[in-house]
């Protein structure tokens, strides 16, 4: 099982890029390894929003917490 809290801080270090475009991101909930994430502002209805969320999103977090399954957006 995941610990929310870290996954709150892998979260803080993509927030500066997104929110610097317009953007943000917030945890909605995680279900074992997988962590479901909002994006928010500018970023919500993004075309490019799905490459966020794998390249930007996905990646920081693995990066922190390899053990992490799948990143979803709601």
């Amino acid at each position: 099982m995941l610990d929310e809290e870290a996954v709150r801080t892998a979260l803080e270090e993509i927030r500066p890029a997104l929110q610097a475009d317009g953007g943000d991101v917030s945890l909605v909930k995680i279900e074992g390894n997988d962590v479901y994430v909002r994006l928010e502002g500018a970023c919500h209805g993004c075309p490019a929003a799905g490459m966020t969320l794998l390249y930007g999103v996905a990646r920081v977090l693995r990066e922190h917490l390899p053990e992490i399954g799948e990143v979803y957006p709601v």
